[in-house]
């Protein structure tokens, strides 16, 4: 990246698998089929990472400005998620840690000053904690960004909050360039700064770890680095300045990596470093460039970080054209195509969408095909498994339509996270039902995955064939919930299967296929809470906490001696005997005798139900004879005098 960009980037992690051209690819063992031999198409790879960097420094993307509301915080955050599942994506990079401050309660460091515009003032709420749960709600994955040293892009220290450690701690610190940052070579520094990150990664369920380009600072001219002094006390037998920086940083790349793997073998550990290690001419390892080497310049040996293992993943900013002479685009895929080869680290290619369109970028730039033409490179390299881009609010310009054109000719279809590790895949889950509603086709299931893939077949196949699965043409979508709503079928015949996903994304066997009609035993009809046959009252709110929602939220409200229900209007096709059944989040804040109303013929009949407990899958009310016609059918009573949020979620009727 440029030194003008150098204000925030990184990356994101693991792997998928993108075939250079349309080919013949063996389905592996960990796949949902056993191996066999199929057509897959490039354009619609069956794994593959997608995500964008969402910088909070200067408040680049979040939040737009200090001093917004919780609510208003909240409405953007969510908002670039959304923006995100739009274009396909399937995680979010996101900067907590932007300048040696905090974007959740720390026991290390003050309240970031980018959240309220006051460093060490509460927000009001646990950004960490929302953001994590909004993105995991979406099924995003959350990779929580991380920069190590930088403690302000300012060099005055009675700026800091008082209580800051760099304040505290003054030959922690050292200015240069007109910024504040830790000094690396000091030990009890890089014990700190990593005290400080494992704070985050043991609090919240975080995906990744993710570091950014910003080791020791950017070179400036006529100016040094002022750690002579502490090279004097620490240097040991190193002879040569250069070298014992390096070993500082990689001292804090290894051990963060041990510590985190350590705490959650889950996570995934990444960094997003400059583009160029060094030049070929310079080392004959280095790839056949002419610009700054991270190697020399911040003292980032980049390349040992994938050679000893150290890190998951890399995803090196490669924001330069195509035949650009001093770094082209294609040369440098290339030469990192090169260096993860058989090494086991994903490479991620991060990608200057802040570039495309841009006002005073060069020709290439101004070509809306350049950064599809990217990942057109990318597919020949199969060691590529994913980018990251740089940086939501670009993303959402869409500027000259690039983004537009990568969508089309790339992201056309969901895909499943690059696989990491080697951990067992879960169980195949067994759909329940697969009905069509007003809104597409409702399918549910029960299963032990942490997240869900939902393909469609055309057609009532008897058997699955290995090769509905060795691409994305027939995946739908992905879920951390039990149930998914197709939206995009049609009225054609059409088969569904399910397959769970554990943490680190192997994929089991799966399930037997449902054709979509198919209900509890006979003809049904879903009504979910975002249907257009639900109606509630202003009392009800909205919520997505529980992953155990049908659909993608569910209703809430207090308990109060009044009715005001939430009703879920039906057409009932015909008078006859329906089996009524109710789905829910549970949970153990929640009522444990929450009123149902069925509007049956003979009258409306109440079942009170624990909600507390029996929460992801169908409840069976009873069987009822129901009169034909469109009417509020079943209603969920706030009225009952037990504590606890009474749930209005999802109700299905099925005929007998």
């Amino acid at each position: 990246m440029t030194a003008l960009l150098r204000t925030v980037v990184l990356a994101v992690l693991i792997a998928a698998f993108v075939s250079p051209v349309s080919q013949v690819s063996p389905l592996q063992s960990s796949a949902p089929a056993a191996a066999a031999a199929c057509t897959t198409d490039p354009a619609t790879p069956k794994r593959q990472l997608r995500a964008m960097w969402i910088s909070s420094v200067a408040n680049i993307d979040w939040p737009s400005r200090t001093g917004l509301s919780v609510s208003a915080q909240q409405a953007e955050f969510r908002a670039w998620l959304d923006l995100a599942v739009a274009k396909r994506m399937n995680a979010v990079i996101v900067q907590v840690r932007p300048t040696a401050d905090a974007f959740w309660p720390s026991a290390y460091e003050p309240w970031s000053q980018w959240l309220t515009g006051t460093q060490g003032r509460n927000p009001g709420y646990d950004p960490m904690a929302f953001m994590v749960g909004e993105a995991h709600a979406r099924n995003l994955e959350f990779h929580a960004w991380f920069n190590p040293y930088r403690i302000a892009n300012h060099a005055d220290p009675s700026r800091l909050v008082s209580t800051h450690p760099a304040r505290q701690h003054p030959d922690w610190r050292f200015a240069y360039g007109g910024k504040l940052y830790y000094n690396p070579g000091i030990p009890e520094v890089r014990d700190f700064i990593q005290d400080a990150m494992m704070d985050a990664v043991t609090k919240y369920d975080v995906d990744g770890v993710h570091l950014d380009d910003y080791f020791y600072p950017y070179p400036v001219s006529g100016q040094s680095i002022p750690d002579s002094a502490t090279y004097e006390r620490y240097g040991g037998s190193f002879t040569n300045i250069g070298d014992w920086r390096r070993d500082n940083v990689n001292r804090l790349v290894r051990e963060l990596d041990q510590r985190i793997h350590t705490a959650k073998p889950h996570v995934s550990f990444g960094i997003s470093p400059f583009g160029i290690w060094r030049n070929a001419g310079t080392d004959p390892l280095g790839s056949n460039t002419s610009g700054l080497q991270s190697y020399d310049a911040i003292y980032a040996d980049s390349r040992q970080w994938v050679k000893q293992g150290w890190v998951d993943y890399l995803s090196p900013q490669i924001y330069w054209h195509i035949g650009f002479s001093t770094a082209a685009y294609e040369v440098l895929t290339a030469w990192w195509s090169g260096v993860v080869a058989g090494t086991g680290v994903q490479l991620v290619i991060g990608q200057a969408a802040y570039r495309a369109g841009a006002s005073g970028q060069e020709a290439a730039w101004q070509d809306p095909a350049e950064l599809s033409d990217h990942l057109h490179d990318n597919r020949r390299h199969p060691e590529v498994v994913g980018d990251v881009w740089f940086s939501a609010k670009d993303v959402k310009a869409d500027r000259i339509g690039a983004f537009t054109r990568v969508v089309n000719a790339h992201y056309s279809r969901p895909a499943l996270l690059p696989a990491r590790g080697g951990a067992t895949a879960p169980g195949a889950p067994a759909i329940t039902s697969a009905t069509r509603g007003s809104n597409g086709v409702q399918v549910a299931w029960t299963g032990s995955g942490t997240s869900y893939a939902v393909y469609r077949v055309d057609g009532t196949p008897q058997a699955a064939d290995p090769c509905f699965f060795a691409d994305a043409r027939n995946l739908v979508g992905t879920t951390r919930q039990k149930t998914f709503t197709d939206t995009t079928a049609t009225g054609s015949a059409h088969t569904y299967y399910v397959t769970a996903l554990n943490r680190t994304h192997q994929e089991s066997a799966p399930s037997a296929g449902k054709p979509a009609g198919e209900g509890g035993g006979g003809n049904s009809t879903v009504i979910d809470n975002a249907d257009a046959g639900f109606a509630a009252g202003s009392a009800w709110g909205t919520s997505t906490y529980s992953a155990q929602a049908h659909g993608t939220d569910y209703r809430f409200a207090e308990p109060v001696a009044a009715s005001d229900p939430a009703w879920f209007r039906a057409a009932v096709p015909s008078a006859g005997t329906y089996r009524v059944e109710v789905w829910y989040p549970a949970a153990s804040g929640y009522n444990s005798a929450t009123p149902f109303i069925v509007a049956a013929s003979g009258g409306n009949r109440t079942v009170t139900v624990d909600q507390r407990t029996g929460g992801g899958t169908w409840r069976d009310l009873g069987t009822y004879q129901l009169a034909a016609g469109t009417y509020n059918v079943v209603g969920v009573s706030r009225w009952t005098s037990t504590t606890g949020y009474v749930i209005a979620d999802a109700v299905r009727l099925t005929r007998l």
